[in-house]
């Protein structure tokens, strides 16, 4: 039989990482991880404006580094039969861009520009553009949020766009059009950048770009001029059609087949979100929720045709056919913090240590030691004593029902909250925000037959799962797997490069299955259906 191989390529908010994996068997033979390094030296964002932006050459040159990195850890026979790669991404993640489809932070004069690089998905710049293309989609003749939940949010590419043509006339003399970071990648490595030659991704178009074929496309000149005379001519410039992901968008480029010591005729698959892809990769199927637990969470269901029929989805982060697997409907949700929520609890506890610690080091292996000592603490507190209370809008929130300008809050506090308690609480208000999804879906007749706990939340802390077990009153199995992500882009290359016909035939030959199940406490799960309701009352009345 002849060998094939997939890479799978995986962008986090913090760092790449590729996998090489045996097409035919699902075998993990190498990994690599790494860090952008202009984003960990902290350039180009400004926290307290949310503005979050990443630099091109972080992608280009991560990408180099762990291809190359896993590869040299492999037999020498596996990158001659490398036959396909694919590429996951976060999102919405844009990038303005020339007319050779160039990222502008590429280009002469605009090296060091924010507004030039990728915004980030966790920028939230843009709530003033998103507040105005909500209004202007309820009055307009056709409502262009409706498969996508019926709000449009701040993290989505429109907004985002808008903003940055609005503050910056340098950038917006010098953009031609905008293009997701997920659809960059592929067309930087098959040479297709021209925003007409650039194959599309269902996932990022259908969720966050108003995509749908109902209206042929991306929403209408009309429309988009009445939002801001800015937009003129951008529709034009960019898209109609879109492509799912087990489809190539051509093969690498000589240039980069010599760089990744490949063989000619790879095939690069066409792009998606890391959280779709990272529900394949965990082994969806129909009806199972796949939650990415990491910095924020990511919720991906598939459903059939019949069950989602003229049905629209309130309040989630979109609707959209074949963006998960082709087939089937795609179905998105998420928290736009959970991980990010404990490590800023970690940093206000901290805050003496990096101040005033005359050893940096010593400083560090404290710091890297208070979340694993603040779960095992905050597990022996039982849930009736759970007197302190928090809401995890602490980034927003995404769903249900987008809302990036809400706080969070806390309350209950007294002398004696301690920091474990406070935590609990912290871990606490994550569960509550997930089980407002869950009842969201169960509300609009979407039916969770199962929950599937992927990332590095899911894998490490098991008393952030039994909380979460307990709260959602639902088994959670874990996936073995740790690179979901990449291993699902890895899938998806297989079928675009051919090796398998489709989707689930590459999940049931190269899933890695589960690890773990958490089960809910029966005992606790009665306690925390009195406090969901008051975590609900709390965050109604923030709100409000």
């Amino acid at each position: 039989m002849n060998k094939k191989y997939v890479i799978g390529l995986d962008y986090g908010s913090d760092s790449g990482r590729a996998v090489v994996i045996d097409a035919l068997t699902g075998e993990e033979l190498a990994s690599s991880v790494k860090y952008y390094p202009r984003w960990m030296e902290g350039k180009y964002c400004d926290a307290p404006k949310n503005q979050y932006r990443q630099h091109p050459l972080d992608y280009v040159e991560v990408m180099e580094h762990i291809i190359t990195d896993a590869l040299a850890q492999c037999d020498a026979d596996v990158a001659p039969n490398v036959v396909g790669i694919s590429f996951d991404t976060t999102g919405s993640t844009p990038v303005l861009v020339n007319e050779a489809g160039d990222p502008l932070a590429l280009t002469e004069g605009f090296e060091e520009n924010p507004n030039a690089m990728f915004v980030l998905w966790k920028d939230h710049t843009a709530i003033k553009e998103a507040a105005e293309i909500n209004k202007l989609a309820g009055d307009y003749v056709v409502d262009y949020t409706k498969y996508e939940g019926g709000i449009y949010s701040s993290e989505w590419v429109w907004a985002k766009m808008l903003h940055i043509l609005r503050e910056d006339e340098r950038v917006r003399d010098a953009a031609y059009s905008w293009i997701e970071h997920c659809d960059w990648m592929t067309a930087f490595l098959t040479g297709k950048t021209a925003p007409k030659e650039v194959v599309r991704s269902r996932c990022a178009a259908g969720h966050k770009a108003m995509w749908h074929p109902e209206w042929d496309g991306l929403p209408s000149e009309d429309f988009l001029t009445k939002l801001d005379p800015l937009l003129a001519g951008y529709r034009d410039r960019l898209f109609e059609e879109t492509a799912t992901s087990d489809k190539a968008v051509g093969t690498l480029t000589e240039e980069w087949t010599k760089r990744l010591g490949l063989s000619d005729g790879v095939v690069v698959g066409v792009s998606a979100f890391d959280c779709h892809m990272g529900a394949v990769g965990g082994e969806v199927t129909p009806n199972v929720l796949a939650r990415s637990i990491g910095t924020s969470t990511c919720d991906i269901m598939t459903a059939n045709y019949e069950e989602v029929n003229g049905k629209l989805i309130a309040g989630i982060c979109g609707q959209v056919d074949g963006s998960v697997v082709p087939g089937y409907v795609g179905l998105e949700a998420g928290q736009s913090a959970f991980g990010d929520i404990y490590a800023w609890f970690k940093n206000v506890l901290a805050w003496p240590l990096k101040t005033l610690a005359k050893n940096e080091e010593e400083a560090n292996e404290i710091i890297n030691q208070i979340i694993p000592k603040l779960s095992e603490e905050a597990a022996q507190i039982p849930v009736e004593e759970s007197s302190i209370l928090a809401v995890d809008w602490m980034n927003g929130r995404r769903t249900p029902d987008a809302n990036q300008e809400v706080k969070g809050g806390i309350i209950g506090l007294t002398l004696g909250s301690s920091a474990p308690r406070i935590f609990r609480a912290l871990v606490e208000a994550t569960a509550y925000g997930s089980k407002a999804i869950v009842d969201r879906f169960a509300r609009e007749g979407v039916e969770i037959k199962e929950i599937i706990g992927l990332g590095g939340v899911a894998k490490k802390s098991a008393f952030v799962m039994q909380t979460l077990a307990d709260v959602l009153d639902m088994p959670i199995k874990v996936a073995a797997s740790e690179q979901t992500c990449a291993l699902g882009a890895a899938m998806f290359a297989a079928v675009a490069a051919g090796v398998y016909n489709d989707v689930e035939e590459a999940q049931k030959a190269m899933g890695q299955g589960f690890e773990k199940t958490y089960y809910p406490d029966a005992k606790n799960v009665e306690a925390y259906k009195t406090l969901y309701q008051q975590y609900v009352v709390f965050g109604d009345f923030i709100e409000r």
